[in-house]
């Protein structure tokens, strides 16, 4: 089905997308406590996938599809460096799917359309992805996924895993990488759970948050006494490879020790047979005691799987074959209205307990006020709902939408602060417009200013800004900067030292000169992401330029609109949003007051001498060896200026494969053209020199 939107709706909606994958991505695999459904979280993940394939130009550098799990934030845990990337994998829900992604190999690899591939299969295990460094025999180090690039060391903690082999066989290479699953089983989950309840300690949602959280622990003694087991189903640096298939490899594993799956096998036949086995593995699913969600097949031939490499975040030569989701039936017993970061109003549906894939649920995401008019929902609905691994399923179906019962009013005001909560012009979230007053936003604006791709303040978590905001410290962000004047106040508090409290103090000190772009994403105003931020700062340089330009643009002066759209990335959307930030008092007393204690450089790129300096360059197709906006700040670093679109001022265009209209449009004009491998060359022409 074709996409039917706007190039600026289209950007618009990527946007919200990244953000609300970025926000589970977090919950997930950071934080282990996820908030929707893999379902859920799937279809989002499809629908960026969607409007990017029809807007490849829209694809930034915080693209969901550009990423890998999530960045480690602030954790007791040392932090390991991947030396060969951990991917994810690209999903399948439907068997037509599966036979595209076969027919996608054989096009790639040259192959006729009936050729044999051979393939493994196993089952996907819902576990915490973890890799193993052997050095000649010996385990050396283990870390989580992370970003995969770069995960948690839990090499102590692995070390109570009876599965895992501290030491391995003769045969094995110098260097090798195993990577596998963590995971608890279902038994030993519920005897975990009754053990932390009958303790007064914390309940865990299901055996994958149970397994990741006892293996990230800071004391390894927390993780000797949780029963967690591992399988292998991979590998990543290795001196050498023990095989020239798949399957040869993990007999490989199998005979050094290692548990992999009992139902991995190796299929001959296509599509049809790989749905069968997929088949046999979901009706055995019920039985297992371990939870799975799908099955994950691989190309069997390494030297085809080399040749087919990767695409942004995942290998071309594996899948996983998604299971549907699971159903029951439960009653709202009420609804609740939650206020995130950026002010949305979010209702969460308080269920009747029911189980669901041998999950206790008692929460549902009803994601917003359409949805809620959407399903007739009121409280006291018999409801059906599905989940698919997670806590928080969605709701599928009203069964009473016809009974005779009031309906949810949805509240025009914020129930933190009591502010006028609307929906803007074309949108379908309620957002409370209190801003920083909000008290439901102000923590976690907080937390954004200090996150990592804001202004990265070490040390000053979730739980340190929680306690110094219900102790009045904090209030804005300038107060960060103002908390050196309580190092004796900090000192009184529990669990704090000298030295915690005058690193954390460092810590701050350090960013009274940050970067610009940084700053002004961290100010968390809506639509300016970090490469809106980053777009806005090229052009103005400096924080005081770009307030003078969105208020003039908000009073109607039509030339400051017109310099603000003119920024390549920059729309109407973001410079209404500009406008309203620096409208609200509060909002403008919050600038000031930060701007008071930091002092930001002026912005500049900094830029090398090149054959396209001072032109204009246009990138098309798809990009395989970098993001668009890699190749943009590539090209300003080279001194030239990336342009979205093809016109007589244009001196090059880089095609990738699927470029269409615009390498067109160059070949009329007589533009320059070139391919990914030509612009890396002319890069590092420019870099070396």
């Amino acid at each position: 089905m074709p996409i039917e939107l706007s190039e600026a709706e289209a950007a618009n909606e990527l946007m919200r997308l990244a953000r609300a994958i970025a926000r589970h991505d977090r919950l997930y695999h950071a934080e282990d406590s996820p908030e929707v459904t893999d379902a859920e979280y799937d279809a989002l993940v499809r629908r960026n996938a969607e409007l990017e394939a029809a807007f490849p130009h829209l694809i930034r550098d915080d693209s969901p599809s550009r990423k890998v799990g999530h960045a480690v934030a602030a954790s007791p845990l040392g932090k390991v460096a991947h030396e060969v990337r951990m991917m994810s994998l690209d999903n399948a829900f439907s068997p037509d799917e599966v036979a595209e992604w076969l027919a996608r190999m054989r096009r790639f690899l040259n192959l006729p359309d009936d050729a044999p591939l051979a393939c493994t299969a196993e089952d996907k295990i819902d576990g915490l992805s973890c890799s193993l460094r052997y050095e000649n025999g010996k385990l050396v180090r283990a870390a989580t996924r992370g970003d995969g690039q770069v995960g948690e060391d839990v090499t102590a903690n692995v070390a109570h895993i009876p599965d895992i082999p501290q030491t391995l066989p003769a045969d094995v290479p110098d260097v090798f990488e195993v990577r596998g699953e963590v995971y608890m089983e279902k038994q030993a989950f519920t005897a975990l759970n009754a053990a932390q309840h009958e303790a007064g300690g914390k309940l865990f949602a299901n055996p994958r948050n149970a397994a990741a959280g006892s293996l990230r622990q800071k004391d390894a003694g927390v993780t000797a006494r949780r029963p967690l087991r591992f399988w292998a189903h991979g590998w990543g640096a290795a001196s050498a490879v023990p095989g020239v298939t798949q399957s040869e490899v993990v007999a490989k594993l199998r005979g050094w020790g290692f548990p992999v799956s009992p139902l991995f096998t190796r299929i001959e036949g296509g599509t049809d047979a790989l749905v069968a086995h997929f088949d046999t593995i979901g009706a055995e699913r019920p039985g297992l005691d371990y939870d799975i969600d799908g099955v994950v097949y691989k190309l069997d031939r390494l030297d085809w799987q080399e040749r087919l490499g990767f695409v942004a975040k995942a290998p071309r030569w594996a899948l996983a074959h998604k299971f549907p989701a699971e159903r029951a039936e439960t009653t709202v017993q009420s609804i609740d209205i939650q206020v995130g970061r950026t002010g949305k109003l979010t209702p969460v549906g308080r269920l009747a307990p029911v189980l669901v894939g041998g999950v206790t649920v008692t929460n549902v995401t009803l994601h917003n006020r359409d949805e809620i008019a959407r399903l007739a929902l009121r409280i006291g609905d018999r409801v059906v709902i599905q989940r698919a691994g997670d806590v928080i399923p969605q709701v599928v179906e009203n069964l009473t939408r016809e009974e005779d019962r009031p309906p949810f009013a949805f509240p025009d005001h914020c129930p933190e602060c009591g502010s006028e909560a609307v929906a803007e012009e074309g949108e379908v979230d309620v957002r409370c417009t209190g801003g920083l007053i909000c008290p439901a936003q102000r923590t976690q604006r907080l937390e954004h200013f200090v996150s990592r791709k804001a202004l990265d303040i070490e040390g000053l978590g979730e739980k340190t800004i929680a306690q110094f905001f219900a102790l009045g410290w904090l209030e804005s962000p300038a107060d960060i900067f103002r908390l050196r004047r309580r190092r004796s106040d900090i000192l009184g508090l529990e669990g704090w030292q000298d030295k915690s409290v005058d690193n954390l103090l460092a810590a701050i000190e350090a960013k009274r000169t940050p970067d610009a772009a940084r700053l002004l994403f961290g100010l968390g105003i809506r639509h300016v992401g970090e490469v809106t931020a980053r777009d806005l700062m090229k052009h103005l340089h400096a924080l005081p330029a770009l307030r003078v330009l969105a208020e003039r643009a908000r009073a109607g002066d039509a030339e400051a609109a017109g310099e603000l759209t003119a920024i390549d990335g920059i729309g109407p959307s973001v410079v209404e949003a500009l406008g309203d930030f620096f409208h609200e008092p509060h909002n403008v007393a919050v600038w000031e007051d930060i701007l008071s204690e930091v002092t930001p450089p002026r912005y500049e790129v900094k830029t090398v001498a090149s054959r396209v300096a001072g032109k204009t360059v246009v990138f098309t197709g798809k990009l395989e060896t970098m993001s668009r906006d890699e190749a943009k700040a590539q090209a300003e670093r080279l001194g030239a200026k990336a342009a979205g679109s093809v016109s007589a001022k244009t001196d090059l265009l880089v095609a990738g494969p699927g470029a269409g209209s615009k390498l067109k449009k160059a070949a009329e004009l007589g533009i320059e053209t070139m391919d990914e491998a030509g612009w890396a060359a002319l890069v590092a022409e420019a870099v070396g020199n």
